[in-house]
């Protein structure tokens, strides 16, 4: 063998040893970021834990900050998340603790309000209550 071919040889070798060390640096990475979205997989995200705390029309004033005010609201769901996890949150948080925090921090959530009352044993709407009364004074003053 000339040294040519030996120094080709040589290169060879370092070349394929640099390919191995290559092939082998990419599947750690690869592991590490499997291992990664595992535990992504396996956390739940930061509204999943909100929601468990939520109480009696907690999740209605929820959906509602969502839609009106969706940034604001991904930071409060974040920031309450923590809180939560780290345990300085652990009681139930109802839909009015939540509608005042909203409102403590500028977020006006509008809600749908109905007023009900009741007649006769049923509970009737306010408003189908004043149009009854409003077409029955239209009808008697006729």
């Amino acid at each position: 063998m000339s040294e040519d071919d030996r120094d080709l040889e040589a290169l060879k070798l370092k070349r394929l040893a640099e390919m191995q060390k290559n092939i082998s640096y990419k599947k750690k990475q690869e592991d590490i970021k499997s291992l990664a979205e595992e535990k992504k997989k396996n956390k739940p995200s930061a509204r999943d834990v909100v929601v468990k705390q939520l109480g009696y029309r907690g999740l209605e004033v929820l959906e509602q900050a969502e839609i009106q005010f969706s940034s604001q609201t991904k930071f409060v769901i974040e920031k309450l998340a923590e809180l939560i996890s780290s345990g300085e949150v652990n009681e139930t948080i109802d839909g009015g603790k939540l509608l005042a925090l909203f409102r403590s921090i500028g977020v006006n959530v509008r809600l749908e309000t109905k007023i009900n009352i009741e007649q006769d044993g049923k509970f009737v709407s306010l408003s189908d209550k004043l149009s009854k009364s409003t077409q029955s004074n239209d009808a008697s003053e006729s």
